[in-house]
């Protein structure tokens, strides 16, 4: 009877053993091949649970700082697919690059490693790689205007000025980094991209302490071939505006609170 207890025992914890959850990647190497200086590179790796209990990803974690993470959050039922996203920032980053992101989960194999690669060109390096039929097939930036007068404004406070970008190219616009000397500038939010023909609103968020006349270069990179777009952001920055003060945000003129 001892026997058969402990042949009862090893059985169950086999069947449980086996009672697991299994994550099987499409690929688990991605090569962007070119990209161009200050895209960011997206990819989504897509996977199964071909296991026969639930996948819960705990965790992804990318090997710098220049890679943002994604995944699918809820349990992956057996049978079904997720994705998990690797977003690399190629802005000041020429050369060649080679990224991981490690997938932590409770899957039968708790850790799986993905890689990213590709090798970053600087629109110049970029153009040289491609036909003229190839140029003349990609995005195209162009913009409403390239100047934003806040007028006066306080020191610290954050405005925000409003350009509409437009793609006359004949690919998706993808708008990446922004930089500027003060590193005052940044996006309201992250641009999605835009269609062949589309417009769209573009939101800058401007924080300026330093005081008197300000105008601010700020270049806006994209995967447009031909070059990146810059604009220039002016204000008067005063330490102090009174309850009565008027300041200018994105062209309209509303009270200071």
């Amino acid at each position: 009877m001892k026997h058969v207890f402990f042949f009862l025992i090893a059985l169950l914890a086999a069947v449980a053993a086996q009672a697991q959850g299994v994550l099987k990647f499409e690929q688990e190497l991605h090569d962007f091949g070119n990209v161009p200086e200050g895209t960011m590179a997206t990819h989504e790796f897509r996977f199964r649970n071909v296991g026969n209990q639930p996948v819960i990803i705990a965790n992804v974690q990318a090997s710098c700082g220049c890679t943002t993470p994604d995944w699918t959050k809820t349990p992956v039922l057996p049978g079904k697919t997720g994705i998990v996203k690797a977003v690399y920032s190629s802005a000041g980053r020429p050369g060649i690059f080679n990224k991981t992101v490690t997938v932590t989960s409770n899957a039968a194999t708790p850790s799986t490693v993905l890689t990213i690669k590709g090798n970053v060109l600087n629109k110049d390096q970029m153009k040289a790689t491609l036909t003229p039929a190839q140029i003349a097939q990609s995005a195209r930036l162009t913009v409403d205007r390239t100047t934003h007068d806040f007028g006066k404004m306080e020191a610290g406070q954050s405005l925000v000025a409003r350009f509409t970008v437009k793609n006359t190219g004949k690919q998706d616009l993808v708008l990446g980094a922004i930089t500027s000397q003060c590193y005052c500038v940044g996006y309201k939010n992250a641009p999605a991209p835009i269609k062949p023909g589309q417009s769209a609103v573009v939101e800058l968020v401007y924080n300026q302490r330093k005081l008197g006349a300000q105008a601010e270069t700020v270049t806006i990179t994209s995967n447009d071939v031909t070059g990146d777009t810059k604009l220039t952001l002016k204000a008067q920055v005063v330490q102090d505006l009174n309850a009565g003060s008027m300041v200018k945000e994105s062209g309209a003129s509303v009270p200071f609170k």
